[in-house]
């Protein structure tokens, strides 16, 4: 089944568009057998539950961090991970960087735009992130390479298109500023509900999980480890 859906979106999505295959709480195997699938980026919300996973599937493919990443567990992430797409603070992306000078690593990084200014969600809100990535553009070891935007949740996904929108003309925004260091190549937006909608308003990154592995069997994972 992993194959045939691999298969599926593969040949849907359009030229320059990449897949991040979401494998939150999927187990080492399915992941394996995504990676063998053809999927290149693994993306994953919790840093204990890809170390698991990194035993078995290793560097076959990219990681992706796309969870909430809280300050202690970055000293592990930046081992781990090739891109981190949540970055939403100043804060978290100092810890970032001093981490990486540690190990002699330049980070890639996804500036996380709260589209939707939901209070509960992470994610720098709108009008902040033009200031919060010439911050950033400041730190040796880390390089903004684009933008990254969840959206609201909702039922109908063309519900979605305003937020698109909107990240998608942040982006264009910043990318015209030709700020030192900051390389705006990524925009990542959509999931599987809402990814048709992303790419039609200008994602060249979307992260799929359920269309790829069936839907989660939310009772088996709600002890999920903190990130």
């Amino acid at each position: 089944m992993i194959k045939q859906n691999v298969d599926r979106i593969l040949s849907e999505l359009p030229g320059g568009v990449q897949l991040v295959a979401a494998v939150k709480a999927r187990a080492p195997q399915e992941i394996l057998e995504a990676v063998e699938s053809g999927v290149k980026i693994l993306g994953e919300n919790y840093v204990q539950k890809a170390e698991r996973a990194y035993e078995i599937v290793g560097s076959k493919a990219e990681w992706h961090f796309i969870g909430h990443l809280q300050k202690n567990k970055v000293k592990k992430a930046v081992k781990l991970f090739d891109m981190i797409e949540t970055v939403d603070s100043l804060e978290l992306a100092r810890e970032i960087d001093k981490r990486c000078a540690q190990i002699g690593k330049v980070m890639p990084v996804l500036v996380e735009v709260n589209s939707g200014r939901e209070e509960q969600k992470s994610g720098v809100f709108p009008e902040e992130t033009e200031q919060l990535v010439r911050e950033i553009s400041g730190l040796p070891n880390i390089r903004v390479m684009g933008l990254m935007t969840m959206g609201p949740r909702f039922g109908n996904p063309e519900d979605s298109r305003p937020y698109f929108m909107e990240t998608k003309k942040i982006f264009e925004r910043i990318k015209k500023l030709s700020l030192p260091d900051i390389q705006m190549r990524y925009l990542s937006m959509g999931m599987t509900n809402s990814y048709k909608i992303a790419l039609d308003e200008g994602a060249n990154m979307v992260r799929i999980g359920s269309k790829i592995f069936g839907e989660r069997d939310y009772g088996a994972t709600a002890k999920a480890p903190s990130s």
